[in-house]
């Protein structure tokens, strides 16, 4: 065995958690697993050398290629096509043992649910939430993936727990109407008068 096909066997071992990591952040199969084969490219690029931690190593990249997929699907104002909410089926007779193929439906249904409240959530709240309340993944870790201080990633959690429990969407900043400087100038000196 090759340097590298140990590598891809230590890979492997860690594929299905990185697919779930992805699949939770990104909300579709097909983008987790984009996401997951983008990793590998960038070990297999990196090479074992220098780390330590491979499994925490795996994690952060997952995290920041969800971050930044998360954050171009925002611009470009993407839907995941496996975002296909149906129906369930109605029983009629509400005294019968529930058929595990609707418990599976149902199960589905939830998850999609899920997957939409959580898309009111900023990428890097997504990031955020799904690691360390999913994961447990420490804040620090978290940190280092978003290049943010570990009180400001425990914030984002917190805001992403905050927005999940309300239902609420995040909050979309209102555009200002463009004021003269002139009126500017009176708003701040205190003016009243139209006809300073």
């Amino acid at each position: 065995m090759t340097d590298n096909d140990d590598l891809a066997a230590e890979f492997e071992t860690q594929r299905a958690y990185l697919h779930a990591i992805a699949f939770r952040m990104l909300g579709s199969h097909a983008d987790a697993d984009d996401a997951v084969q983008e990793t590998w490219l960038r070990l297999a690029r990196a090479g074992r050398g220098d780390i330590e931690d491979l499994r925490g190593w795996l994690t952060t990249v997952t995290g920041r290629i969800c971050l930044d997929a998360l954050r171009r699907r925002g611009t470009r104002r993407e839907q995941p096509l496996e975002l296909d909410l149906g129906t369930l089926p109605r029983n009629a007779d509400r005294d019968s043992l529930p058929d595990p193929e609707d418990e599976a439906v149902l199960a589905d249904s939830v998850g999609l649910a899920l997957y939409v409240v959580m898309d009111a959530l900023t990428p890097a709240e997504r990031v955020s939430f799904v690691l360390h309340d999913v994961f447990e993944v420490p804040f620090d870790a978290i940190a280092a993936v978003l290049g943010r201080s570990t009180p400001a990633t425990r914030m984002l959690a917190s805001r992403a727990r905050g927005r999940l429990r309300a239902g609420a969407p995040r909050p979309t900043p209102t555009p200002r109407p463009a004021t003269s400087s002139r009126r500017s100038w009176r708003r701040s000196a205190g003016a009243t008068s139209p006809n300073c």
